[in-house]
């Protein structure tokens, strides 16, 4: 169980995807312009990782252990259907939330945190529960990465920032802070 727990810790915090791996970079910083878009799209890509990872196991258990050649294109196959299945799902559920995420949300095909995720989940060895803890914490990681952004983005144009950082630039500055913030977390735990 201690072993879960730094699994999901080591995810969500000291290996973080968007800010010390800088995978997701495009939706990191395309999407979070607001909170409500950045925190559904961060709740879709958790649960696209968490589909990918169960699927990445039963892939890596007893398929791909005949051809493991078949791996990255598997992991591509599996991701793209399960992005389709999210977006026909939110398109029905919520359209206003479809049309705020736009362009981004079959773009979650194209996540390379996603793929990453299961990547690093076969490469680490990592059974079912591993799996499954590694792709939570790696996507609420995710999550709060992009809420993190968006809730500074949208103080920084209410303040008073000078023109010559205004828009992209102040935006990859707070990235920058936001991702030696995160690494501060490395001291926690060495062996992930």
């Amino acid at each position: 169980m201690q072993e879960l727990f730094w699994i999901f810790i080591s995810s969500l915090l000291i290996n973080n995807f968007v800010l010390t791996y800088f995978l997701g970079i495009c939706p990191f910083l395309g999407v979070s312009n607001s909170l409500e878009t950045s925190f559904r799209l961060g709740l879709a890509t958790t649960f696209v990782m968490l589909v990918t990872a169960l699927c990445a196991w039963v892939l890596n258990t007893y398929l791909l252990i005949y051809a493991p050649y078949l791996r990255l294109i598997s992991f591509i196959v599996v991701i793209a259907s399960t992005v389709q299945f999210i977006e026909m799902l939110i398109k029905k559920l919520s359209p206003a939330l479809f049309r705020a995420l736009g362009i981004f949300l079959p773009l979650i095909t194209t996540n390379c945190a996603i793929l990453g995720l299961a990547i690093f989940s076969t490469n680490r060895g990592y059974g079912f529960m591993e799996g499954i803890t590694y792709a939570l914490g790696a996507g609420l990681g995710f999550t709060i990465a992009m809420v993190l952004l968006a809730g500074l983005r949208e103080e920084s144009e209410l303040s008073d920032v000078p023109a010559l950082i205004e828009g992209t630039a102040m935006n990859l500055i707070i990235a920058g802070i936001l991702s030696m913030a995160f690494m501060g977390f490395a001291g926690l735990f060495s062996s992930t």
